[in-house]
Order: C-alpha cells, then structure tokens, then sequence
C-alpha cells in the first residue's frame, strides 16, 4: 500500500486526487495539505486525515509517503526543498515552470525519486510516443501547428502539455522549439516560415483540456485531438505514477514515459 499526500487539496486536481486515493485500497491517504483558511472545511471532509499547511510536519510524521504536488510555480519549489531535506518522493504536475526553473527540477531529481509531468494522462503521453514517427514519415513538406483550449481559470498560456507536444514536435525533426515556435500571429507578418510550428492558445469556459496537432500537408491534412473530459484522467495517471515511484531510486527526473514503458 502506497501512502500519499497531497498539497492543494482544496484545489481542482488536489481535491480530485485526494478523492481517488480515499477510493483506491492500494493507497492510504495520510495527510492533505491547504492554505491556513482551507483548514477548518477541509478537516471536515477528511476527519481521519492528517490536515495542515506545512509539509515539513506532515513528512515528519509519514516519512514514506509518496508527495503529490499539482499547485503552482512557487508553491511547489518550496515543496521541491522541503522534499530535498527529508529526502521524500515527489510526483508533480505543475506547469507554468520558466526554463531556469525546470533546471532545478532536475538537480533535484539527482537526490530524490521525482516525476514530473505536464500531463499525467495516459492518452496523452501515448500521443508523445507517436508523433516523433508521423514526423518522420510526413517529412519537412507538413506544416506543424498546435492548439488548445482550457477553462477560464487556468493561468499560464500555453498549456504545459501544449508546449511538451510542442518540444515533442521540435525533437522530432531536430531543432530548438525556441528556434521555431510561433505563438502569436497578428498583422502584416509575411508568409509563413517552412520550419516554424504554431502554437495558438484559447480561454474560456470549464474547459478541461482540449489538444489538437495538426500537420498540414500538399492536399492534405491530419489532425490528432486529445480531449480530456474529466479531470479524474489526470489524477488517475498521478496515482498510477506514485505507485510507480515508490520503488524507484534518486538519478534523474522521470517522467510518464517512464512509468508507460
């Protein structure tokens, strides 16, 4: 049995995850962590849970649990030192991470057992492990090209699963996607670049996550769309790698692929 903790649990996927956990009898919810003012509603819904807002304390008392983190950039960097002190295991799936940023994620990941993912669903990351071939095969003569869609609330822009789709794409065909990415088209701006690939963001609703790759050809065209209609597709992939990372050793930063291989 894999104990778990989970920050944000008041959240939209804390809240999800912490449910899921309670369901599943290969896990043991040991505490969920919230915001001072979470505190009281939160020991309500979960009377026999460790609550609290600090995750020094709650590894203190479940020094095996497996920490699960889907809150935001700041938040989860002080999760990512206080990991590295007690030498915790972290599954996280935060996005919106500057590139300085994600550098620390893998030194840290040189000292505990980390997995870090955009997009824990298994649909998705299936799509990451096939698009390097249709690159391939369609040759340079297609036009890549990414869109998303998420609710209103969501803060960063572009998706983090947009711009692993979009990093996917640029290895495929051996280039840096800072090279090549386009994310805004306005005005006069010429024709379009052979090597670019577009990424185009869209806001609104309750919008989960919708993915779409198209790769625009003489003739042509083949879209590839990813809809996420729950938010449970994400909480399951994270459960299904905290299971995964419970046995793995400190080295580097893993990642969905791992735990698909």
């Amino acid at each position: 049995m894999v104990e778990i903790i989970v920050l944000g649990a008041k959240g939209r996927m804390g809240s999800t995850i912490s449910r899921l956990v309670k369901q599943d009898r290969d896990f043991l919810l040991r505490a969920v962590l919230e915001k001072e003012e979470n505190l009281e509603s939160l020991s309500k819904e979960y009377p026999d849970v460790w609550v609290g807002s600090e995750l020094d304390k709650a590894l203190e008392k479940y020094p095996q649990a497996v920490v699960i983190d889907f809150t935001a950039p700041a938040v989860s960097l002080d999760t990512i030192k206080i990991c590295l002190k007690t030498k915790a295991r972290l599954v996280m799936g935060t996005t919106g991470f500057k590139e300085k940023e994600l550098i620390i994620l893998q030194e840290a990941a040189k000292q505990i057992p980390f997995l870090w993912a955009p997009n824990m669903s298994v649909g998705i990351n299936v799509l990451l492990k096939i698009l390097p071939e249709l690159v391939r095969l369609l040759g340079s003569k297609y036009d890549l090209e990414i869109s998303e869609i998420h609710h209103r609330l969501k803060k960063d822009a572009p998706s983090g699963t947009a711009l692993k789709l979009a990093q996917c794409l640029a290895e495929a065909r051996g280039v840096e996607l800072k090279e090549v990415a386009r994310y805004c088209r306005e005005g006069l701006i010429g024709e379009r670049s052979d090597g670019e690939i577009g990424v185009q963001t869209l806001r609104g609703g309750d919008v989960v996550g919708d993915h779409t790759v198209y790769f625009l050809g003489p003739g042509e065209r083949i879209e590839i769309t990813h809809r996420a209609h729950s938010r449970e597709t994400f909480a399951q992939g994270s459960l299904r790698a905290a299971k995964w990372l419970a046995s793995q050793a400190a080295g580097r930063l893993y990642s969905m692929a791992d735990v698909l291989t």
